[in-house]
């Protein structure tokens, strides 16, 4: 049954996603290359360095912005591979756009000349956003390919908000937690990270719904495979094996009978929601293999 699980995903992947998504598909589980995969995320990358063509789905702008940027970041992550040209022009992108509190806006004012998801419409002023600043940072500090800019004055700055942001705050939220998880495991400064870690971050993933483990939950959620999207991953330890092996069976009776997965959020397009299911498809199944389900 396993088997045909991946069988069903292929010819899902093959028929509609986008050809990163096939290459990100190759890589996992056809014995595809790292090269490939950079070469088809290449393609979103603008002139300024920065991310957009609709790298991330839900925002069509052609233009660079954060969180596009943050995908290619968690795309070279994902295949451990930090691409030195592309790296290169990040660096560059994410020093223009820093403001001058430190860090960097969730999205810019240009993408609501385009089309995109309600949410991601921008009001005012820009400013700082733990999200996507806290991620980039982390990453940034895990790679190791390009190390020079770690003392410029924009990159220390966007260090100073995350920090002070944390200091302040509780985390609240997935796309708020994934932020302090991936900066706290990665920064250099390892006794104020274990301070923040033992003090807020753990308390917080340890209340009850903090990791959302109902499987009847309805609309926009994120269960405890994607907090815990691969075995090691930081939240792992929050979660009994009983719950995975009920969260791993509930993944698989989720493969639709085309063989992908759906999202839980309303689409842009139609094909804006074959985009989406692409790329979650290779992730459900890159979760499966993980777990060692396929």
């Amino acid at each position: 049954m396993n088997d045909n699980v991946l069988e069903k995903a292929k010819a899902f992947i093959y028929c509609n996603a986008r050809l990163l998504d096939r290459r990100r598909f190759e890589y996992f589980f056809e014995g595809g290359s790292k090269e490939a995969v950079i070469a088809s995320l290449a393609a979103y990358q603008n002139s300024d360095g920065g991310f957009g063509n609709a790298l991330e789905p839900d925002i069509r702008c052609p233009h660079s912005q954060p969180v596009p940027t943050e995908v290619a970041l968690m795309i070279m992550d994902e295949i451990d591979y930090f691409d030195v040209n592309i790296l290169s022009g990040v660096i560059s992108y994410l020093r223009s756009i820093t403001v001058p509190t430190g860090g960097f806006p969730l999205a810019t004012r240009e993408l609501n000349e385009y089309p995109h998801a309600p949410w991601w419409t921008v009001n005012g002023e820009t400013s700082a956003n733990i999200n996507p600043t806290g991620r980039m940072l982390g990453l940034l500090l895990k790679q190791k390919v390009l190390t020079d800019f770690y003392d410029e004055e924009w990159f220390q700055a966007s260090l100073d908000f995350v920090w002070d942001y944390m200091d302040k705050e509780q985390p609240h939220g997935y796309h708020d937690g994934v932020q302090w998880i991936t900066f706290l495991q990665h920064v250099p400064d390892r006794q104020r990270a274990e301070q923040l870690i033992e003090a807020k971050l753990d308390v917080w993933l340890s209340k009850p719904g903090s990791i959302e483990r109902n499987l009847n939950t309805e609309g926009y959620n994120h269960l405890v495979l994607d907090w815990v999207p691969t075995r090691g991953s930081y939240a792992e330890k929050f979660i009994t094996e009983d719950e995975f092996s009920t969260h791993l069976s509930h993944l698989l009776q989720k493969q639709l009978e085309d063989g992908g997965w759906g999202i839980n959020w309303p689409e842009v397009s139609p094909s804006t929601l074959l985009e989406w299911r692409g790329w979650l498809t290779v992730d459900r199944l890159k979760t499966l293999k993980s777990f060692g389900v396929i």
